[in-house]
């Protein structure tokens, strides 16, 4: 069974889970084995499964190479609780597995794990309020606005000045936005974006829309200092001045501007081990448990580097801005500790990077009802924040750019012409991206000859028509879309498939229509002269 990519969407970490059990049985080598003078057939040393495992993991591009063998560990422990494995005389359901030869079995199946039921959250995006409305109380006329396709006689009603006609017209007066109608335009807008850039039919199954707060969006995006870090309204919420002094002295090393130079050895263990205590006692992950699911479904993505920085950007920005605040911030030292070479190591037995993604992944993302793979598919997340930091946690300019445009053509005053059933209003923004002219020659390429492949398949296929039509049909059409009938018909034979051949019966061979006996070579004397 070979690895394949688990993309975005709903119960990734099912998906995931599913996959490594599939993987795993079918990858683990089993052998006769003999403990305490008796053998055991198709089982498998403790150590051989965590060799097997690790190395499986470390290839797979779901998880990758950062795996470390005491994760391998933790979740062959995992397995051993849910009967993915068992010992020798049939024990699970206890988290007692260790890196030792102790001897380990599969059983006849190891349970898959169903998808779990979610309530619905409502599959559509807030819709945007009727702003056209006039307000209580003013006696402004109503002007229905309807959207119809422009056609040849609305144009010349829109353009009839130039010709010196000048139809009766009125001003459509836009009512002004409120704060909570441009959040709310926010709001929509960022999920619209988010659903694109996922490729999901619909957010319902990962992210509950009523959570997301149009404020916290708004907040994150204006509400920022020169260094792209959000500014906090209640300060109350603000991280304490001693974790940030320790903060910063890690990660500006070893100038340390709120703190006096240390004078023992040790020192910048003990200021991590600080850090480390007092991001490990949150009662929630900076990321939330509501959106788990969200940031889950991103990395199936990563292997497309452009698509998970923009979807990791827009998830951000759904973030309570304390918590955004306390990720720029931690994110920022843990890429700094990382590349800081003049920083004494902090473990004896782990690379720094490798420590700061064990010391800070469940601090950062985690789930509220305990899964069995959060570890790793935090690991994973924390190692693609650390190194793209800078971007992810940076408001998206083409997201805001397009917002601000919409916003500003709801608040411009319109023309109402005299007879039309439509104003000018534009249709909302639509997201895009500069391609270059060959890839643009190849779009309209395929989608012009989608249809007509589909045009030369009902030909080739209609039984209807007799055999001299269709050789006709078909004969025109090579002649007018050359290119779109050689992919259909690469070759003669494949021609050849449509038209298949009667068989003839030869007509019986007469006896005088034999040719003559062969006649042997008589050599005829030459004459000289």
């Amino acid at each position: 069974m070979e690895p394949r990519l688990v993309g975005p969407g709903p119960y990734r970490a099912t998906r995931l889970w599913n996959e490594i059990v599939e993987l795993f049985r079918a990858g683990m080598p089993l052998r006769k084995h003999r403990c305490r003078f008796k053998s055991y057939e198709r089982c498998f040393k403790a150590s051989e499964a965590v060799d097997c495992l690790h190395e499986l993991l470390g290839s797979n591009q779901n998880f990758g190479p950062e795996v470390t063998r005491n994760q391998t560990v933790k979740l062959l422990k995992k397995f051993l609780k849910n009967h993915v494995i068992e010992d020798i005389k049939g024990r699970w359901g206890k988290e007692d597995f260790q890196d030792d030869g102790r001897l380990y079995r599969f059983p006849p199946s190891s349970p898959l794990k169903p998808y779990p039921k979610k309530p619905s959250c409502g599959k559509e995006v807030i819709k945007f309020p009727d702003w056209n409305e006039p307000k209580a109380g003013t006696s402004q006329e109503h002007i229905p606005v309807k959207s119809v396709t422009m056609n040849s006689e609305m144009w010349y009603k829109r353009h009839s000045i130039a010709i010196g006609e000048v139809p009766a017209c009125k001003l459509l007066f836009r009512r002004e936005l409120t704060q909570t109608n441009i959040e709310e335009i926010w709001k929509s807008m960022t999920l619209s974006r988010l659903q694109k850039v996922l490729g999901l039919d619909s957010l319902d199954e990962v992210l509950d829309i009523k959570l997301v707060n149009s404020k916290h969006i708004v907040q994150n995006a204006y509400n920022v200092n020169k260094q792209g870090i959000v500014t906090l309204e209640d300060k109350s919420k603000e991280l304490p001045h001693w974790i940030l002094s320790a903060m910063k002295c890690l990660a500006n090393w070893p100038s340390c501007s709120d703190l006096k130079q240390p004078t023992y050895s040790g020192f910048e263990r003990d200021v991590f081990k600080t850090i480390v205590d007092y991001f490990s006692q949150m009662k929630e992950p900076l990321l939330t448990f509501h959106f788990f699911d969200v940031f889950v479904s991103v990395l199936g993505l990563l292997q497309k580097h452009s698509k998970a920085v923009e979807a990791l950007q827009i998830s951000c920005l759904l973030l309570p801005p304390e918590n955004r605040k306390r990720l720029q911030l931690l994110v920022r030292m843990m890429a700094r500790i990382s590349f800081n070479k003049d920083l004494p190591p902090l473990s004896e037995s782990v690379r720094t990077r490798t420590l700061m993604v064990q010391a800070f992944s469940r601090c950062i993302l985690c789930s509220k009802d305990e899964m069995d793979l959060d570890e790793l598919l935090a690991a994973k997340l924390v190692s693609f924040l650390m190194d793209n930091y800078q971007e992810i946690l940076s408001v998206p300019s083409a997201l805001k750019s397009s917002i601000e445009e919409h916003v500003v053509h709801l608040q411009r005053v319109q023309i109402k012409y005299a007879g039309a059933d439509t104003d000018a209003t534009f249709p909302p923004p639509s997201f895009c991206h500069q391609i270059s002219t060959d890839e643009f020659e190849y779009q309209r390429a395929t989608g012009s000859q989608e249809p007509l492949a589909a045009l030369l398949e009902e030909i080739a296929m209609n039984k209807e028509i007799s055999v001299k039509d269709k050789k006709k049909k078909l004969k025109q059409f090579q002649k007018s879309y050359p290119e779109v009938y050689r992919v259909r018909f690469p070759t003669p034979e494949t021609e050849a498939v449509l038209f298949p051949e009667k068989t003839k019966q030869k007509p019986p061979i007469l006896m005088w229509a034999l040719k003559k006996p062969f006649q042997p070579f008589h050599r005829t004397r030459s004459f000289r002269m």
